[in-house]
């Protein structure tokens, strides 16, 4: 960290997992209003959890699906959650989707979306740059980052190591941590092809959450349909531990290799 530079941790629970903040303040003036910034993230990734929770039965999200609240009487998240999941179907031809079950269920996207939007305050407030951790899923802003993907087959160790800079994301799919719960949206079961992760690149973290869910779903089928997406690449482990990668994963990794 270059001297003079503040660094400040925060971790907090929402949303049934753990999201850890790295800041750095560049310039120490700045220092009370990223405090402030980082008090109003947090503020809002609980606000997304009392709205869009599929596990309280009283959060706007809840309420929709069982009938007893239009989309024009939640507030305005909602409707704009809904666009992007909608936005995600269609690009991923429906391997991403926000009905499970016939559930309404947005956790695919939600998530990435929240971290996203707490990004922004922070870089609003003068934050010099930032890495969020979402529940391994993570947004950069600023600087130069080295974000470590578990190895899902062998707990505690890592499968690759990615080199960031500004405004990349990266998100992982796959049971190690929830067990099997992403579904094939056309059967409704399990993936043919289970993987045991799927991580995926790509500038925003609400894009590569659900391009991760998607193409963990997809299995095998999800690398070619990676290679057609701008700024957008894909590293995957098998269940028998052998690995793919898309044709230009090894741009993120080749520093460490130098």
């Amino acid at each position: 960290m270059p001297a003079g530079q503040e660094r400040l941790r925060h971790v907090e629970h929402s949303m049934g997992t753990v999201f850890s903040f790295d800041i750095r303040i560049g310039d120490s003036g700045t220092s009370p209003r990223v405090r402030a910034g980082l008090a109003a993230a947090v503020a809002g990734l609980h606000r997304v959890d009392e709205i869009f929770s599929t596990y309280r039965p009283s959060s706007q999200l809840s309420r929709l699906a069982r009938g007893e609240l239009s989309l024009g009487d939640c507030v305005t998240e909602v409707a704009e959650v809904l666009d992007l999941c909608a936005d995600a179907e269609r690009e991923s031809d429906g391997w991403f989707t926000v009905h499970y079950a016939g559930r309404l269920d947005p956790t695919g996207l939600v998530k990435g979306w929240a971290v996203e939007c707490a990004v922004r305050m922070l870089a609003s407030s003068g934050a010099d740059s930032v890495c969020l951790n979402g529940g391994g899923d993570i947004q950069l802003y600023g600087g130069h980052w080295r974000v470590g993907v578990s190895d899902p087959l062998h707990p505690g160790e890592l499968v690759t190591v990615i080199e960031a800079d500004e405004g990349l994301a990266v998100a992982t799919s796959g049971p190690a941590e929830r067990g099997c719960h992403i579904l094939d949206p056309h059967t409704g079961r399990p993936p043919a092809e289970v993987l045991a992760s799927m991580t995926v690149v790509c500038p925003g973290l609400t894009r590569a959450d659900a391009r991760a869910t998607a193409a963990y779903a997809m299995g095998g089928r999800a690398r070619d349909w990676l290679e057609e997406l701008p700024d957008t690449e894909g590293f995957a482990v098998n269940a028998d531990g052998s690995t793919w990668q898309t044709s230009g994963f090894a741009r993120h990794t080749a520093k460490l290799t130098a």
